[in-house]
């Protein structure tokens, strides 16, 4: 069994006496005080009006995709390397996932590749940050204006994240969340925000708003709660979570500074494991590195799963990168991506892993995974 766990939360007493108080107030459910503080609190932080929070980042992202409101059929155009959640939502709404290959260095679509994809039945584009770094932004969101599509934002792995936007009369940095028609969030055990399980939409658009709040609740529509026009489902986040996710919301720059710091510790003590590629920072963007990942430089004789079970047998616990969407078994037998090839996702899904990330990992941690790299990567 590792001793060195590849992610664990750091919780404290704020976190117990939030969580404590919701208790003894008896508002444990999906209303509350802090449900409301953790909803207008995450939208403000990331520059929004409107935070619906949700069960999971997952349908938060089945929530986006359906408020599109697009017919059967209809396309999205996401990235072949992400977690399943995200063509899941575009299948699960009835319409078709289009891929596209990401950047070899930050691992995101990129414009120009959507572009090339763009049909008369797309209907929205879906940008997935990957890791704590952002996607380049700026491209996609003038390429959707000007052909009328959504852009639904993933930022469910980079909360905080900070990208430099060209797009105004002076260079402006923005924090990942604050793009597109709808932006989602995952606030599951292994992010920089967790409420355990939990996720958030958020959005500018005040009827989108209500709608989505009406969607997580079962379509409850006041004034007569049990009279239901619309489709919904039970998506809900409890108060007695939200209070957790208000209690980090408070100290979030800490927790920023806390994962950048672990990153610099990581990118000096590895800088001549020239066995694999470092994470690289683009200049546009000031990433959170949610986790540090590493890919194998190609040159080396075996692959990732080889080098986690090396660090496995030295108490080191690590993750594989994703697997491509156009290699997932699952999507292949529907019919989907058939002899569609990704090569830059392909060799990352392969030759990448990350190391223990989490916000617990101590200094002293990561001179053990700094030291077992340098004895199984050689």
């Amino acid at each position: 069994m590792p001793t060195i766990p590849v992610n664990e939360p750091l919780l404290g007493k704020r976190e117990e006496d939030l969580v404590l108080d919701c208790v003894r107030t008896g508002w444990i459910s999906s209303a509350g005080s802090y449900l409301t503080q953790f909803e207008s609190g995450w939208a403000a932080y990331c520059g929004r009006r409107h935070g619906i929070a949700v069960a999971n980042g997952t349908v938060a992202l089945e929530l986006a995709v359906r408020a599109l409101d697009a017919s059967p059929g209809e396309e999205v155009i996401l990235p072949s390397f992400t977690i399943i959640s995200c063509a899941n939502a575009v299948v699960l709404a009835g319409l078709k996932p289009v891929l596209v290959d990401v950047d070899p260095v930050t691992f995101t679509m990129r414009a120009a590749d959507v572009a090339r994809k763009i049909t008369e039945k797309t209907r929205a584009v879906m940008a997935v940050h990957i890791y704590g770094h952002p996607c380049d932004m700026d491209p996609l969101e003038k390429l959707c204006e000007e052909r009328g599509l959504a852009l639904i934002e993933d930022a469910a792995e980079a909360h905080g994240a900070l990208y430099r936007s060209q797009r105004g009369s002076e260079p402006t940095w923005r924090r990942c969340g604050g793009f597109g028609r709808m932006s989602c969030f995952s606030f599951y055990a292994n992010k920089l925000v967790t409420t355990g399980e939990g996720g958030m939409i958020l959005c500018d658009d005040d009827e989108l708003a209500e709608r989505l709040r009406k969607m997580r609740n079962l379509g409850f529509q006041p004034p007569r709660r049990f009279y239901h026009e619309t489709l919904g489902f039970n998506h809900r986040l409890t108060n007695m979570q939200a209070a957790l996710g208000v209690a980090q919301l408070e100290r979030m720059e800490e927790i920023i500074e806390r994962k950048r710091r672990m990153a610099a510790f990581y990118d000096r003590e590895l800088a001549t494991l020239r066995a694999v590629e470092l994470p690289r920072e683009q200049p546009w963007a000031k990433s959170v590195y949610w986790m540090y990942a590493l890919v194998l430089r190609d040159d080396v004789p075996f692959e990732a799963d080889e080098a986690m079970r090396r660090f496995a047998a030295r108490g080191v616990e690590t993750r594989p990168f994703f697997l491509g969407m156009n290699e997932q078994p699952l999507y292949l037998r529907m019919g989907l991506f058939c002899y569609e090839t990704f090569p830059v996702t392909e060799r990352i899904a392969r030759r990448g892993f990350y190391l223990p990330s989490g916000l617990a990992l101590t200094e002293g941690q990561q001179r053990t995974v700094c030291g077992v790299a340098r004895e199984v990567l050689a």
